[in-house]
């Protein structure tokens, strides 16, 4: 379905119902968070084959410890990329969002309102300020999460700061991605945003060059869970395109934020069961 026709058969161009699939009803949902879970399940069991390959621990013994304590932390640094990415993901589908409203706007259609026509005059000029508020609400966004909705006690803040620049790093990989493959939207500005605030993680005033060694290991250590998370995704995304549940015409970067809100769910699920099972579980 063309942009026009699309536009046609809402009543404004502001209707984010032009962005979503009827056809993508409740039981799908359900299906698909299904599946989801036994992804994330998947990748959590693989991390334990990983940790227990590596440290062979006998349960009452010392090593068992370390590697039950290892474990939550691979485990939350992967919860933490998926937050992060889902926390930096949500600007650029806001930018694409209202970068084709404003297209649409322009070409004549759809219907004006005065609300409309104030956010497009404020989109035409002052578009670097609106693009530099929606990365604000991202990092925001991501707080929120990380400190109320899915809180990774066993990760510290330096931690946390290395999984929010992958984070980064991450989604622009998909942007690259989807430029690759000819999306229909412009992700230039979105990705000079992300790289300016990866080169400012990196290299700052006060920094020293083992300051920058060690935000580069950091990095290089930590780039199994993106690797982790960009087959996550791109299985979930494929799957979600090929059966329908997610629409071309709505471009791929909103069927991919489709799939990181049900990957978010899952994992708000997953770190639920597991706080409670150390509250209720014997102590050591």
């Amino acid at each position: 379905m063309s942009s026009e026709r699309l536009f046609d058969t809402i009543p404004s161009i502001m209707n984010l119902q032009a962005y979503t699939n009827p056809d993508f009803t409740l039981p799908k949902k359900i299906l698909f968070f299904i599946i989801t879970l036994a992804a994330l399940c998947i990748c959590c069991v693989i991390i334990m084959g990983i940790e227990r390959f590596i440290y062979r621990p006998v349960k009452g013994k010392e090593s068992y410890k370390v590697y039950k304590k290892t474990l939550s932390h691979r485990i939350q640094r992967l919860f933490e990329m998926i937050v992060s990415g889902t926390s930096v993901m949500s600007f650029s589908v806001a930018y694409v969002v209202v970068n084709h409203i404003a297209t649409l706007y322009g070409q004549g259609h759809g219907h004006s309102n005065a609300m409309l026509v104030r956010f497009m005059t404020a989109w035409s000029e002052g578009k670097d300020f609106v693009l530099l508020f929606m990365i604000c609400m991202s990092c925001v966004l991501n707080t929120i999460l990380d400190a109320f909705i899915i809180p990774l006690k066993d990760l510290d803040k330096g931690e946390k700061a290395t999984m929010r620049m992958l984070g980064m790093f991450y989604v622009i990989i998909i942007l690259m991605y989807l430029n690759l493959i000819g999306d229909e939207s412009q992700y230039g500005p979105v990705m000079m945003y992300y790289f300016g605030l990866m080169v400012g993680r990196f290299i700052y005033f006060d920094a020293s060059f083992m300051d920058f060694v060690e935000n580069i290991k950091n990095v290089f250590f930590n780039l199994p869970y993106l690797m982790m998370c960009l087959i996550l995704v791109g299985l979930l995304c494929a799957f979600g395109f090929n059966v329908g549940f997610f629409l071309e015409r709505n471009y791929y970067i909103v069927g991919i934020f489709y799939a990181h809100l049900f990957l978010l769910a899952g994992v708000f699920i997953l770190n639920l069961i597991h706080r409670l099972s150390s509250l209720t579980g014997p102590k050591e």
